[in-house]
């Protein structure tokens, strides 16, 4: 039955609902807004401590073991110590994080090391930064989790 039809009878249509659009609009622009931090800070590093060319490129490394640990202890937060509003996340989580980690640039800085002639160091950083990334957001969430709710993981 059509809305014309159901009025002629009596019967009112069901009222609008929001768009998937309105309802995501507000996340989108959390998001949006979290990542333009996240990209500042991280360009900020790297200007701070540049890579010279064929270098190890520290400022990638440090800046995606670092967002992972900052990751772990959020999730911690956000799931176990606070009742967060629901753009808290998107807005931190995968936006500042997401824009301050780089795991394409550490792919283009393990490129740039092999095109060097340093396949060692560019293997080297690969194994590296994925071995800090991971112990990084475990014993961070295991810190803020014994820190802060006073269990073990």
């Amino acid at each position: 039955m059509t809305a014309p039809e159901a009025e002629t009878r009596g019967v009112r249509p069901a009222p609008a609902r929001r768009t998937e659009w309105r309802t995501q609009a507000p996340v989108v622009a959390a998001v949006a807004a979290g990542g333009a931090l996240g990209a500042t800070a991280r360009y900020a590093l790297a200007l701070a401590l540049p890579t010279p060319a064929g270098g190890f490129p520290w400022a990638t490394f440090w800046t995606n073991v670092s967002g992972c640990a900052a990751m772990g202890v959020l999730m911690v937060l956000v799931t176990e110590v606070w009742a967060a509003h629901r753009l808290l996340r998107p807005f931190l989580g995968t936006g500042v994080l997401g824009g301050f980690t780089t795991f394409s640039t550490y792919a283009v800085d393990i490129r740039g090391l092999v095109d060097a002639g340093r396949p060692g160091a560019g293997l080297a950083y690969l194994a590296a930064t994925l071995c800090a990334a991971l112990a990084a957001v475990w014993l961070a969430s295991a810190a803020a989790r014994r820190l802060l709710t006073g269990r073990r993981a």
